[in-house]
């Protein structure tokens, strides 16, 4: 009898945790298809609402875990399940487990039966047990495990008994998957992501508003690569290389560091179809490398610092694109994706940072607030007189963003601080300005015409930039943004000049199609709006930008697969670089994105 006791014992724990295994079967089997669906694909979406908050995972850990633990409670008899009847055919064996063992826990008065179990509900109901049978040895009364109790569970562990061979032969498919991904991955700490465009466009209308002839008419088929090889050694870290090489031509030209040969103005964009910076594509070559020259176009090493601050620190990027301040307020942002221009996707205020190396640090200040701010050098890594780290030229940038509890508005406040010292040039081959806009609102000077025709600067130039951004996902079908931007130009030694952007755009998600994207954008490039009448810029002293130009630009982004992406668009642009004299240029887009 006393062996028979023992075994009795033995058996019990045993044979329930076979029966909680079995009934969690359906949720293991869920919980595994979700990981199938969802493993190997990093999806950002262009309109997310969401708040980055690196400590979201573990407050969702917390919830879960309260929950648990506060919502069970004993049942103490089987009368107590309302959807129990004496004459289900497992009632006795509910009420043995229930009465004689205390092995059931419950959150209502109702047991659920044929429901998936939860691992909370397992890990309750497994412990409750484990519970009683520690006190039925403790005790060693006669009060003991009966040879129908035995009978009983046999019975329901025959019932189940085709629900665990099914889940043994799920276990053994899972693990041999594993093993063969363990055996064939690329690195141990590495996963490769890439992008590769394919870009049929070109120019429909407009002039060259240097020369004044129009821009030929001429249709190309030009590519894009972008691999990423992000690397983790902690888990919570991420050290991301970004290697970038293509031929895709800048339609709205790139910066000429010798000038217009005009004047004392150094650096007007005259190179390029139009001669201006007007409608720029955001996906162009750099003008630093030659066409399908691969090179780093960016690396970083990412780590958190506590439980709500994550810091940067880059040798060739910029801060505020590397730690995403632009991305929140704006869903035209993103690589190789969403909006077709450059203007389009960041306000001007985060345009004057180049790349080089610098810091960038995001704080959490709490759920509804972020805080972040960057240090950034374009010459940093150069070691002539007026470059370097902190004696050249550098960008000083922070924001902060509030988001609404209902994570469906977001608005932030940018400041930027920049300073370019005479006889520096950046590596994007601009010395100072943001990029995009008229010639006049990216210009700088020189004291001299030598130093012009060369590309020169032997004045510096101090900027202080401010950026209001906002986006509102009005539903999950509508969501609208906003952008305004100003910036306060020195240069040094001769005068003040004023720019300013704007720009707004609706977005529409899963327009004909779930995960597809549709959009409509419309805006004023940076402009130079005041210029102090002692200097000149290339159009006279004191002369600024005299009219009003818009820019204009719509695009459809088609999900043909969830690794292909086809992106009809164009950019509309009226008085080119801001003279209404220009007659209105048009650019026709067709890209088609690749995802691996």
């Amino acid at each position: 009898m006393k062996k028979t006791t023992w075994n009795l014992l033995l058996t019990l724990p045993m044979s329930v945790f076979l029966l909680v295994l079995a009934a969690s079967t359906k949720t293991l089997a869920n919980e595994i298809g979700g990981e199938n669906e969802t493993t190997g694909k990093e999806t950002l979406s262009p309109v997310s609402i969401n708040s980055p908050n690196s400590d979201n995972l573990n407050q969702i850990i917390a919830q879960k875990q309260s929950s648990a633990s506060s919502d069970q409670s004993q049942v103490t008899s089987v009368s107590q399940l309302s959807d129990v009847q004496p004459s289900d055919w497992a009632y006795e064996a509910l009420k043995s487990l229930i009465e004689r063992y205390d092995c059931l826990v419950g959150s209502d008065t109702k047991y659920r039966g044929n429901r998936a179990l939860t691992r909370y509900e397992f890990a309750a109901g497994l412990n409750a047990c484990l519970d009683q049978v520690n006190k039925l040895i403790a005790s060693s009364t006669s009060d003991l495990a009966l040879k129908t109790d035995l009978e009983t569970i046999q019975r329901l562990n025959e019932e189940f008994n085709a629900e665990l061979t099914v889940l043994r032969g799920r276990l053994d498919t899972i693990e041999a998957r594993t093993t063969e991904l363990e055996a064939n991955r690329f690195s141990t700490t590495t996963k490769l992501q890439g992008e590769i465009q394919f870009v049929v466009g070109g120019v429909l209308a407009g002039n060259n508003v240097v020369t004044k002839q129009p821009a030929p008419k001429t249709i190309t088929l030009s590519e894009r690569v972008r691999l990423v090889l992000n690397s983790s050694f902690t888990g919570q870290d991420q050290l991301r290389l970004t290697l970038v090489g293509g031929n895709i031509n800048s339609l709205g030209g790139v910066p000429n560091p010798r000038g217009t040969g005009t004047g004392l103005s150094t650096n007007n964009p005259t190179g390029g179809i139009f001669g201006t910076f007007d409608g720029r594509t955001a996906d162009n070559a750099s003008p630093a490398f030659g066409a399908n020259q691969i090179y780093v176009s960016g690396i970083r090493y990412r780590f958190p610092v506590g439980k709500k601050t994550q810091f940067n620190i880059f040798a060739q990027s910029d801060g505020a694109n590397e730690i995403g301040l632009s991305g929140p307020t704006n869903p035209f942002e993103g690589s190789a994706a969403n909006g077709i221009s450059r203007f389009s996707r960041r306000n001007m205020v985060y345009n004057y940072g180049d790349v080089g190396p610098g810091i960038a640090i995001l704080h959490n200040l709490s759920d509804q607030w972020q805080l972040g701010a960057s240090y950034s050098a374009p010459n940093g890594d150069n070691p002539a007189p007026n470059n370097g780290l902190f004696t050249g030229r550098y960008v000083a940038f922070g924001q902060v963003t509030y988001f609404s509890p209902k994570k469906n508005f977001r608005v932030g406040l940018s400041y930027a601080n920049t300073y370019s010292p005479a006889g520096t040039l950046g590596q994007g081959g601009t010395n100072f300005g943001p990029a995009a806009g008229s010639n006049l609102a990216n210009s700088t000077i020189s004291t001299n015409p030598a130093n012009a025709a060369n590309g020169i600067v032997d004045k510096g130039t101090v900027g202080n930039l401010y950026g209001l951004g906002a986006l509102y996902k009005i539903s999950p079908r509508l969501a609208i943004n906003s952008f305004v931007g100003y910036s306060a130009h020195r240069y040094l030694g001769q005068g003040d000049g004023q720019v300013w952007n704007w720009g707004t755009g609706l977005t529409f998600p899963d327009l004909g199609k779930k995960g597809s994207l549709g959009a409509i954008f419309v805006g004023q490039a940076p402009t130079l709006t005041y210029l102090s009448k002692n200097v000149d810029l290339g159009a006279g002293k004191g002369k600024a930008d005299k009219d009003t130009s818009l820019h204009i630009e719509g695009w459809y982004q088609y999900k043909l697969t969830d690794n292909i992406e086809v992106t009809p668009g164009f950019i509309w642009v009226t008085a080119p670089n801001s003279d209404a004299s220009n007659p209105a240029s048009l650019v026709g887009w067709l890209r088609t994105t690749f995802r691996f």
